[in-house]
């Protein structure tokens, strides 16, 4: 229509115009018709070629995809199922299960379906590349090993080809796994292989056989043949081998080509070799080997030990040289506790305690450790701790740490080597155990590690399982391991590098099995672990009886029982207290009260009283923790010390004396269950009982006093506060403990009788057998007889009073008040009741005035009403006869009426 519409136009135009030049214009339609079709092809050309290099570089990218993932998929199944040169070239990873008839054998490299899946491209192209796709080159062909395989050719050829399928297994599969049998297995030149040393237990069995050959007892057959032979019967995969590249493999689900892998003799060999000194092979070792077999080595800078027994010759440790410290890790069961006692019993069998000396501690509650106790390097044997034990252990490892570091300062050396100090090996079996009850412990473990190189301080730490337990910081500072079995292949590579201690096999007849690496080793030996017997260890403490037993840098607990003369007996008591060991008295005043514990110092020092130079001790405990005999051990040193009395009215008449000047206080003053005495006081006494001691705590400068009290609380709290020491004993709940001014931590429950805190030390108070306190169970009040000639008692039940009085004074004339008296020249004593003597008022003052009055102690309110006196009497114990006597303007007095005594 755009080419015609331009001719109409012209024609009509010439029609109308008669003009030839709209003939030109409709020339134009057929010019633009031919330019349009011209333009549309060229456009057409440009789109085809742009389309096809579009899809050239499609398809590029599409082969180039297929190549990289076949590559990817290639490399997998090669690291799934590995030939001989992946395993080389990649070490594979063993597992901890031998192999087994499922277990697939690379026979080969050929053609196998592919996992990649390609969709589109109906043309012969696409068609061409779906295929290619589907189907990956080079790849390993497996068959299931217990199905066996011949293998058929040439001699040499298929020599070759079995030398790699037994080899290629041999890397896959561990010799505890794996066992080569067969008598063929050395005429193809692979015995050197540690598979083919001897049939292990529980391995599966790989035999190598010909037709020639007897009988092979296996689990799966390599069978060599020559061309076209027979295939034995229970093999269901045929090899043929023309040449290592061309080789038909035929199995029930068909036939394929495949290139085989060769090996040569020589190639077999170098393999041979390098499985050989990296094999586990535990069988080669000996069932058991005893310590006593084994030779030891003396002389050495360092301190060698033969320990157990590998597959060439013995095995030497040596803590210094290949230390400064090991791990040794096991589960429950292989040997591990008989490995650490072996190890310090070979050290100690040449070394004295003036060289070596040794700190033992289990943590699982055995008894590993009890039989080394009677070696003279041994120290100490740690079997449990308590959270008050981990922290002296705290204390005791860091102060061992500075007194080393001192010595060596004093010496002029930097290191143990130039200096004459044994050197101090800490073995702890369970060490995992001890981190997780004790977490302390690890920080100064870790700066033992750090620093015991030169202070001649090293580690032996055994532990069922490294993962999570041995940090970083601290197995840096271990380059000596040694792993028995264990259960997780990432404990084994974390201790010796690589999982083999995770595939020795268990059993009793495997305990002793383990791996040792040390820092010169590229690989773990295979050892066995020396058994140390009871012989073994009396000959290495006989050989050293003679030595003197060394210095203990932990400390043992303090007894929970120490009785006085023991204490006074050691020289440094004797020393402390200014006494001979055979003369238990005090000397100047100086009383021994205990032994303290003192870890941060590595001492455990006397504790004693200076008796007027110390102002006094207040030993604050529940009942039954050990207060009262505290006072005994005080009173037996020192025979002029002074209780004051447990009875009250006693009590308070010896305070009364010494506040008020009337008595000076003794040099040392013992009161026992002071919070017990004003609890049982009355209010306005047991005021005046505290104010009235502490002035004497206040003025008495020159006398010691030992306090006793179940609480800290109360008025009691504030004379406990005037004497500046203060030992808490066992309280009965914590918040008593707090209140008395102990640390929240310091709180424990079955604290032993006699065990306190005194300042920031423990202390064990020490013990007598029980005897007389001293303080006064009776008052000893003195008893009231008439003297006056007129007596007025106030009591209710006059007449029953009157009655008991008229017996026991007969010699007086006892009436009622307001009564006539019948005997007016014998003394009279008027009974009556308050209210009676109120309304008798004369009578009563003229008795006040020139006789004495007597008021029961039961009602100390009439005292204040009928005698007016104002001052609080003394303390008189009510329902026992106690009455108050006044004359005059005296001071009441407290006397005892026997007549009115309870019998």
């Amino acid at each position: 229509m755009a080419a015609i519409v331009p001719v109409a136009a012209g024609v009509v135009l010439w029609l109308v115009s008669g003009s030839l030049m709209a003939l030109c214009f409709a020339a134009l339609g057929p010019l633009m018709l031919v330019a349009s079709l011209l333009d549309s092809a060229r456009s057409r050309r440009r789109d085809r070629r742009r389309g096809q290099a579009e899809a050239n570089a499609g398809w590029v990218a599409a082969e180039a995809e297929v190549r990289s993932r076949h590559e990817a998929e290639r490399a997998a199944l090669r690291l799934r199922e590995p030939d001989v040169a992946s395993c080389l070239t990649q070490p594979p990873l063993r597992g901890a299960h031998p192999p087994e008839a499922a277990t697939a054998l690379v026979v080969g490299s050929g053609t196998v379906p592919s996992g990649i899946r390609c969709t589109g491209g109906d043309d012969e192209r696409g068609r061409a590349f779906r295929e290619r796709s589907a189907s990956l080159q080079d790849a390993p062909i497996t068959v299931p090993l217990g199905r066996g395989v011949c293998v058929r050719g040439t001699a040499p050829v298929v020599a070759a080809a079995a030398r790699a399928l037994v080899v290629q297994l041999s890397l896959r599969f561990s010799a505890t796994q794996l066992s080569l049998v067969g008598a063929d297995v050395e005429r193809i030149g692979l015995s050197t292989l540690p598979h083919a040393a001897r049939e292990r237990r529980g391995s599966f069995r790989l035999g190598v056989a010909t037709a020639e050959s007897d009988r092979v007892d296996a689990d799966a057959l390599i069978w060599l043949a020559e061309t076209g032979a027979d295939v034995p019967e229970g093999i269901t995969t045929v090899i043929d081998v023309v040449e290592p590249g061309a080789a038909v493999l035929r199995t029930p689900q068909g036939i394929v080509e495949v290139a085989v892998e060769c090996l040569s003799a020589a190639q077999a060999g170098e393999v041979a070799q390098t499985c050989a000194r990296q094999s586990d092979d535990s069988d080669a070792l000996p069932e058991t080997v005893s310590l006593h077999e084994l030779s030891q080595i003396a002389g050495q800078e360092g301190l060698p030990a033969m320990i157990g027994q590998g597959e060439r010759g013995e095995i030497v440790v040596d803590i210094v040289e290949h230390g400064p410290h090991a791990i040794v890790t096991g589960t429950t069961g292989t040997g591990k506790s008989e490995l650490l006692v072996t190890w310090v019993t070979a050290i100690a069998a040449q070394n004295g305690p003036e060289r070596v000396i040794f700190i033992l501690a289990d943590f699982k509650g055995g008894t590993a450790f009890e039989p080394l106790r009677e070696l003279r390097q041994v120290a100490a044997v740690i079997t449990d701790l308590d959270e008050e034990g981990a922290r002296r252990g705290v204390s005791s490892l860091t102060a061992e740490l500075r007194r080393r570091e001192a010595l060596l300062a004093s010496a002029g050396v930097r290191d143990i080597r130039d200096a004459a100090m044994p050197r101090l090996i800490i073995v702890v079996d369970e060490f995992a155990a001890l981190l997780q009850e004790h977490p302390d412990l690890g920080a100064v473990f870790t700066d033992v590690a750090a620093r015991g190189r030169a202070l001649g301080m090293h580690l032996i730490l055994g532990t069922q399982r490294a993962t999570g337990v041995v940090r970083d910081a601290l197995a840096a500072n271990c380059p000596l391991r040694i792993s028995l079995r264990v259960g997780d292949p990432a404990d084994s590579r974390l201790v010796i590098g690589t999982s083999a201690a995770a595939e020795l096999p268990g059993g009793v007849t495997s305990r002793g099995l383990g791996l040792l690496w040390r820092p010169e080793d590229r690989v773990p030996l295979a050892m066995r672990v020396a058994l140390t017997s009871a012989s073994d260890l009396r000959r290495v403490g006989m050989r050293w009886a003679a030595s003197d037993p060394p210095r203990s840098p932990w400390l043992p607990a303090l007894p929970t029982r120490l009785p006085l003369a023991e204490l006074a007996a050691h020289p440094a008591s004797a020393a402390a207290a200014g006494r001979r060991a055979r003369n238990p008295a005090a000397v100047a005043g100086t009383v021994l009260l205990g032994r303290a514990d003192d870890p941060e110092h590595q001492a455990q020092p006397p504790e004693v009283l200076r008796c007027g130079v110390d102002r006094g001790l207040v030993v604050l405990g529940a009942p039954g923790s050990g207060r009262t005999a505290v006072l005994r051990v005080i009173a037996s040193q020192l025979p002029d010390v002074v209780w004051v009395p447990r009875d009250l009215e006693g009590a308070w008449d010896r305070v009364a004396a010494w506040a008020s000047g009337a008595e000076a206080p003794p040099a040392v003053v013992l009161c026992d269950d002071l919070d017990a005495l004003l609890a049982e006081l009355p209010s306005e006494h047991a005021q005046q009982f505290v104010q009235r001691w502490e002035q004497i705590l206040r003025t008495a400068r020159a006398s010691t006093f030992v306090l006793t009290a179940t609480r800290a609380a109360g008025p009691a709290g504030r004379l406990l506060d005037m004497v500046p020491r203060r030992a808490l004993l066992r309280m009965s709940s914590k918040v008593e403990h707090l209140a008395a001014g102990g640390e929240p931590s310091g709180f424990v429950r079955e604290r032993p009788p006699g065990r306190a805190r005194i300042g920031d030390r423990e202390v064990q108070f020490a013990w007598v057998e029980s005897g007389g306190s001293g303080g006064r169970d009776e008052s000893e009040a003195e008893s009231w007889t008439p003297v006056s000639a007129v007596t007025a008692v106030v009591t209710p039940g006059a007449n029953g009073v009157a009655a008991q009085l008229r017996a026991a004074y007969p010699e007086c004339e006892v009436i009622l008040a307001g009564a006539e008296p019948v005997r007016p020249t014998a003394r009279r004593i008027l009974v009556a009741d308050a209210e009676t003597w109120q309304r008798s008022w004369s009578v009563w003052q003229r008795v006040r005035g020139e006789g004495e009055i007597l008021i029961r102690a039961e009602h100390p309110a009439d005292l204040r009403q009928l005698a007016g006196v104002k001052e609080l009497p003394p303390y008189a114990r009510p329902h026992a006869g106690r009455a108050w006597s006044v004359r005059d303007a005296d001071s009441p007095r407290r006397v005892v009426l026997p007549a009115l005594t309870p019998r």
